[in-house]
């Protein structure tokens, strides 16, 4: 198909999803006008209503650099600047993941354990990244507060910058160090995306992440069970009597995190499936003392 000459909307759409179709990019269509809306400072609503209207030269000339850096892989969240999670808007960075909506799994997992909207939880994110996981619990749970921990300074600081941006705060502390080294609290809920890509897979990741998204949230180590080592050692210091674990799992890694879990005397209580039918979302709970219920905490484990 052709397209109309000119520097028009309609034009810029027409050529640039051209161009990235033939670049193998998924959804080229909606990644032009993401682009060119950005550029142009307009939703996808007034691109579509007035494909006719004309596209300054200043935005043509971010567009162009903008289509130019997206052919090089680099990923639309970057570009944009941004990427939408649960219901918030984060900003996003070469620092940290860009979040994805398998990671929502772990969202609605921790809710499920804990149905009561009114629970003053104490909330722990362990490798916070943009604070996605974090700042998505405590925007359910207003009497909740948390602790986002990140190894990289920059990571905690866009994550607290995120908590400005989605009014939350006011109940939100980051910090930057190894995990648990600056922790002496225990928490309701505990939760965690870490790196759990086997070190040899990284180079075949597609190109968006293995270029550039950073490899230390992704390298789990030669069998992608590094961090699990070191979450299953830390975890029973963290969790308060009756609190619960979410972790992010890889596709595959079930039993294998579990049989970690459950020798760090761990007891697994479910999974929950992301939307492909990978289980993605491992809750983990203390071992119950003598004369303890196994049923602990609010609400029943995930599927």
């Amino acid at each position: 198909m052709s397209c109309d000459p000119g520097e028009t909307v309609g034009a810029f759409l027409c050529q640039a999803g051209q161009v990235l179709r033939a670049a193998a990019i998924e959804n080229p269509r909606l990644e032009a006008r993401l682009l060119l809306g950005h550029a142009m400072g307009a939703t996808a609503d007034q691109l579509i209503r007035e494909p006719r209207a004309p596209v300054p030269p200043e935005a043509a000339a971010r567009f162009r650099a903008a289509l130019a850096a997206r052919l090089d892989a680099v990923p639309v969240a970057h570009i944009l600047g941004s990427q939408g999670f649960w219901t918030l808007d984060l900003a996003v960075s070469p620092a940290t993941l860009i979040p994805r909506p398998d990671t929502e799994t772990l969202v609605e997992a921790a809710l499920e354990l804990f149905p009561d909207a009114a629970a003053p939880l104490r909330v722990l994110d362990l490798g916070t990244g943009t604070g996605a996981l974090l700042l998505a619990v405590l925007a359910e749970r207003p009497r909740a507060f948390g602790v986002g921990v990140d190894l990289v300074p920059q990571a905690a600081a866009l994550a607290a910058a995120n908590a400005t941006r989605n009014d939350l705060a006011g109940r939100a502390a980051f910090l930057a160090g190894d995990w648990d080294a600056a922790l002496a609290a225990r928490f309701d809920l505990v939760l965690s995306n870490p790196p759990y890509i086997e070190s040899a897979a990284i180079a075949g990741l597609m190109p968006e992440v293995a270029r550039h998204e950073p490899r230390s949230a992704l390298d789990g180590g030669r069998d992608g069970l590094d961090a699990y080592r070191r979450l299953v050692g830390i975890l029973p210091a963290l969790l308060a009597p009756g609190g619960a674990a979410v972790l992010e799992l890889g596709a595959g890694q079930r039993e294998a995190v579990e049989a970690l879990a459950t020798a760090a005397g761990l007891v697994p209580a479910g999974c929950r499936e992301d939307l492909g039918g990978i289980p993605r979302a491992l809750v983990l709970r203390s071992a119950p003392e003598a004369g303890e219920k196994k049923s602990i905490g609010g609400g029943a484990a995930a599927h």
